[in-house]
């Protein structure tokens, strides 16, 4: 077991038969002060071997965080995997999947909503638990992947990835703290979450209002950086999550009823209004838009996620 601050590490599977899961292990993260749970799934290149990961020397890796890692975890490490043999000069690279103890559902499912909602001015019930979430990532789940897990690693790259409410959650870590990754992928993301208001804190963040017309070199990045060291984004949706088409075996009331629950949503306008919001901001070196034609909500989870690691590994 390894702790940092008040988080504590425990193994919850060490390793899996190579037959079964082969380079992947699961461990359980507790807080014996605020009372949180969190498993956490890592995996790693097969031509690390599977033995223990902190075996592994003499590495260096991009690493993937996947918040909603119950539902994605996997899908983002076979990605990985499944690209690496039509594509031989991938870097190697390191999944780091958050997701919530299964045991409870109900707990499961309150920490994901608490975990991904932005705060607002207001208190809100239950408080948002966006900054704390951010708080843990950064300042011990990532120096614990780094120094215990895999402490022979040179790390390079970072990426982040949400879907739905997860993909609410990483425009709020993009916008709040732009330099903790390197690529933020938000797939099908919540925007209508009170009432679009994530859109006002995006246009105050890309500063476009005040920047106009003019290029990025007439302003000032601060000491240090340059357009090529500012974060990318990616915002992604379907075409049927605002506009669904009518299912073989629906009767019109249930395709009208469908309709009607997709609507508040706005998926497409929000999303294009957020890539609006963004494009040309000097607080940005990349902003993408990406449709997919065909897809509803769920199926663009895994799509976005297989093109966020094209985007994010080519680089």
């Amino acid at each position: 077991m390894a702790s940092i601050g008040n988080w504590s590490f425990i193994p919850l599977v060490s390793a899996f038969p190579t037959t079964v899961f082969p380079n992947i292990a699961l461990w359980n993260v507790t807080n014996a002060v605020t009372d949180l749970t969190y498993q956490i799934e890592i995996s790693w290149p097969f031509e690390w071997g599977s033995s223990p990961p902190e075996d592994v020397s003499n590495k260096t890796a991009l690493t993937m965080y996947v918040v909603d890692g119950n539902a994605l975890g996997m899908t983002a490490s076979e990605g990985f995997k499944r690209r690496k043999p039509v594509a031989s000069t991938q870097p190697d690279s390191v999944v780091v999947s958050i997701g919530y103890p299964l045991t409870d559902n109900v707990y499961a499912l309150n920490r994901r909503v608490t975990d991904f909602r932005p705060p607002l001015p207001t208190p809100q019930v239950p408080p948002s638990g966006a900054d704390p979430f951010i708080e843990f990532i950064d300042g011990a789940l990532r120096p614990w992947v780094r120094s215990t897990v895999f402490p022979g690693v040179s790390f390079m790259r970072d990426a982040l990835y949400g879907h739905s409410f997860g993909g609410l959650f990483v425009i709020y870590a993009l916008i709040s703290h732009p330099s903790m990754f390197d690529t933020f992928l938000s797939a099908s993301p919540a925007i209508t979450w009170n009432n679009g208001s994530i859109r006002d804190d995006v246009s105050s963040f890309s500063k476009l209002g005040n920047h106009g017309k003019k290029k990025c070199h007439d302003f000032k990045l601060g000491k240090g950086k340059s357009l090529t060291s500012q974060p990318a984004f990616v915002v992604s949706y379907g075409t049927l999550e605002q506009f669904p088409v009518k299912r073989r075996t629906e009767t019109e009331e249930e395709y009208e009823a469908r309709k009607a629950f997709y609507a508040p949503f706005k998926m497409t306008d929000y999303c294009k209004d957020l890539y609006r919001r963004l494009k040309g901001s000097c607080e940005l070196r990349d902003v993408v838009l990406k449709e997919y034609a065909g897809q509803d909500h769920s199926s663009v989870g895994a799509s976005a996620l297989n093109d966020g690691i094209e985007y994010f590994v080519d680089w």
